[in-house]
């Protein structure tokens, strides 16, 4: 595992939240232009919350460890964290990180030569829990651990902090002096958060010492009680905070799984809680039909008319038995549509916040096998995507801005961030077809292989879906093809229909707006009730079709029939003649026809093999955007003469068992943004090495495709110190990855919150960080008020 990897992972999960902007500190406001999106957290000024209260905020899991700097560290780790420990440099709502004037009063370059030294000049009453000042002997504590040199610190990263020679105390005890032995530009990174000596101190403190609490804190909220049984932990107002005083009496992170969010808000459990786009549109549905059920969503949806009329007969019938049966699966049937309707009742008085997280999702191509070794092949298939339209299938139905990214190393509104995909280029299907035929595909190619065969990263041969499960309720529908040819030059087949949702050939789809798998509909309207479906089942035959085809066989039945009757008649004289009659010979069979040649059609071939790429999407109830972006980029690829081979694995294998062993062509995945690239970007993009058993060492670079310029250029950047000609470098390096064409960015994800009334300074926080110390109900509106409106 890399040095920065738990804290990409960190980022990515943990919804790095902002609430109160914080000025910036020094650079040029337009580098990097406005955010995509604002955040969406009801901005109130602190004396119109309440003093005291309890939120209750969902959270996924409660966490393993409370040391973010170990490797099982997860998003509730770092909510913890930023509650209950020093942040010196915290997020603005651009993204950007700005000193902390809790703990800073300045932190600063004050020496480059001979070499860098960072004075930083604490906040005069910032104190730990137990009253002892926060000084130097804490980041001596933690550098100390971080940095690589004691391997019995069981530690997930120590970049930067392994560039640091010595920390010392400066003019007085409110002054750390830290000298780097290696410039280190991202050294605003260091020490957040700050731990207490009494957990770095040591190695059996640093590895179990806060596991499972943390009896030293130094933030607005200390840490109280953890229930594993109850799935809570609970944060307390800190009473020796010295900054301004936390309004919530107690901030209660809840662990609820995504799914159960709804019903867990709908039965007064949470009261914040980030939602997927199901849970949005049921609270949507609630406020369009006030709280009211009328069958069109919900348990009884599905149920058609004939279906209704069956379970009453079978209910009220004379078999004893299955009308028991029936009766009792009428009764649940209608306990849950009981419980659905209290739930929507319920969610109305919900609200949902929209804002844009920190991270974007890409569409991924292993380099390091298979046709997508050819950089040309990957360019093409980047230049056959339409990003604006992918974009806007996820971002568009939520009202949120659908611009793609430009940048794989910044979001809109970071400094660093600039569209270079220029360097790429756009959409351009002709250009895409030149680069393909310049490296040797062609359309109606001769196929050697058996039918079957592919050229992508993985053949038939070494498939292992042992761990992946099939079949109906598992999300697993298999695989199908999308422009596959039939081999003889004809139109493309369609396959056999899988599982539940039958997944079919992109010429059995409805053209136009893209219908998501699992029940995720891109366009509403086509598919509300009493819409007009246009196109035939992908599963069932149309009439027409049927009775030709019956028409068919009894034809070709007919012809068998009068040739076996035409033979008898021949055959019979013969039969009944003199004994002295040479017998009857056999008739020879006719040599078999000579098979013709098979040929690639539409789909692109080369050395007797279809230009094929195995698409690997996540099969979850979470995941359908990724699935409805995934159908339509391979209706894309196949404009271009690219087949895909569709497959849908397991959550929980697609990344370790899929993504990061290489065993895909083609994948949709996120990565979290981050404010300093220089450092955290770098193993995500790095040329793979081979390591000395011969493996390919890529540490977080899944498409294993790097060049050593794009590292030296990271390289470069981390070691300067003139933030704008690093920023720059990060610019040049991104225009590089770019042109590799390795990994192609698409939309920033889309964060949507579910919040209870009332609840002020909290939400969809965007790229920023959040002063948990704002975050409270507001105060009832005064008479003072009613007049104003």
């Amino acid at each position: 595992m890399t040095q920065r990897t738990r804290r990409s992972l960190a980022l990515l999960t943990s919804g790095v939240l902002a609430l109160p902007l914080l000025a910036g500190c020094g650079a040029a406001e337009e580098e990097g232009g406005s955010a995509a999106a604002a955040p969406d957290i009801a901005v109130t000024a602190r004396d119109r919350v309440v003093d005291g209260g309890v939120l209750r905020w969902a959270v996924d899991s409660l966490p393993d460890t409370l040391n973010t700097f170990q490797a099982d560290a997860d998003a509730t780790t770092s909510r913890i964290a930023g509650a209950v420990l020093p942040q010196l440099f915290v997020l603005d709502a651009k993204g950007r990180p700005v000193a902390n004037p809790d703990y800073l009063e300045k932190a600063e370059v004050v020496e480059r030569e001979p070499k860098q030294v960072v004075l930083y000049k604490l906040n005069q009453k910032a104190v730990w829990s137990d009253g002892r000042e926060i000084g130097a002997p804490d980041f001596v504590a933690q550098w100390r651990a971080l940095n690589g040199k004691d391997s019995a610190y069981w530690t997930a990263r120590n970049a930067g902090y392994d560039r640091i020679e010595k920390i010392e105390r400066g003019k007085n005890d409110l002054e750390v002096k830290v000298t780097f032995a290696k410039p280190y530009g991202d050294w605003r990174s260091l020490f957040g958060p700050l731990y207490p000596k009494q957990v770095m101190g040591t190695p059996e403190a640093f590895n179990e010492g806060a596991r499972g609490a943390l009896k030293v804190t130094a933030g607005p909220f200390g840490l109280g009680a953890i229930d594993k049984k109850s799935g809570t932990a609970a944060l307390t107002r800190n009473p020796r905070w010295w900054g301004r005083a936390a309004k919530l009496d107690t901030l209660v992170l809840t662990a609820v799984p995504r799914a159960a969010r709804p019903a867990a808000l709908a039965a007064g459990k949470i009261d914040l809680a980030e939602i997927d786009r199901a849970g949005a549109d049921r609270i949507a549905l609630a406020h369009r039909d006030a709280g009211q059920v009328n069958g069109a969503h919900g348990p009884a949806a599905d149920l058609t008319p004939a279906q209704a009329t069956l379970s009453w007969a079978l209910a009220h019938g004379s078999d004893e038995t299955k009308a028991k049966e029936e009766q009792e699966s009428r009764e649940k049937n209608a306990q849950a549509v009981t419980k659905y309707a209290d739930e929507q009742s319920a969610l109305r008085s919900f609200a949902v916040r929209k804002s844009l997280e920190p991270a974007y999702t890409q569409l991924a191509m292993n380099g390091a096998s298979g046709p997508l070794s050819d950089e040309r092949v990957r360019r093409a298939v980047a230049r056959a995507l339409d990003r604006k339209e992918l974009a806007e299938i996820v971002l568009k139905p939520l009202g949120l801005p659908a611009q793609p990214v430009g940048s794989h190393l910044a979001l809109a509104g970071q400094q660093a961030y600039a569209d270079n995909s220029d360097a790429l280029g756009g959409l351009d299907p002709q250009a895409a077809q030149a680069l393909l035929s310049d490296a040797g595909w062609r359309k109606n190619g001769k196929l050697t292989d058996p039918a079957g065969a592919k050229a992508g990263s993985e053949s038939d041969s070494n498939k292992d879906d042992s761990k992946t499960p099939a079949g109906p309720g598992t999300g697993n529908d298999g695989l199908y093809i999308v422009g596959q040819d039939d081999g003889r030059g004809g139109a493309p087949r369609r396959a056999a229909a899988h599982g539940a949702h039958g997944g079919h050939a992109a010429a059995g789809l409805p053209e136009g707006p893209a219908q998501g798998f699992d029940g995720e509909i891109a366009d509403a309207d086509r598919f509300a009730p009493g819409a007009r479906r246009e196109q035939p089942s992908p599963v069932l035959a149309p009439g027409s079709l049927a009775a030709q085809q019956e028409e068919a066989l009894l034809t070709q039945a007919r012809t068998l029939d009068d040739a076996k009757r035409a033979a008898a008649d021949a055959d019979g004289p013969a039969g009944n003649g003199a004994d002295d009659k040479e017998p009857a010979r056999a008739t020879p069979a006719p040599a078999p026809a000579k098979q013709a040649a098979r040929t690639s059609g539409a789909v692109l071939a080369k050395d007797g093999k279809p230009l094929t790429l195995r698409f690997v999407l996540p099969a979850g109830p979470g995941s359908e955007a990724l699935r409805t972006v995934g159908d339509r980029i391979s209706r894309m690829l196949q404009t271009i003469g690219v087949a895909t081979e569709m497959k849908k694995v397991a959550d929980e294998s697609f990344f370790k068992d899929h993504v990061a062993s290489g065993q895909y062509d083609l994948a949709l995945y996120s990565w979290p943004a981050t404010a300093y690239p220089a450092t955290d970007a770098r193993p995500i993009f790095a040329k793979p090495e081979p390591a000395a058993d011969g493996s390919l060492v890529v540490e977080q670079n899944y498409t294993r495709v790097g060049t050593d310029h794009i590292d030296q250029l990271f390289d470069q950047a981390a070691g300067e110190l003139d933030e704008e000609q690093a920023r720059e470098l990060m610019r040049k390096a991104d225009a590089r990855i770019w042109a590799a064409a390795g990994s192609i960015p698409i939309y920033q994800r889309p964060e949507l919150v579910a919040v209870k009334p009332g609840l002020a300074n909290a939400g969809a926080f965007g790229l920023g960080a959040p002063r948990y110390q704002d975050i409270g109900w507001m105060k009832p509106p005064t008479e003072k008020d009613a007049k104003k409106k």
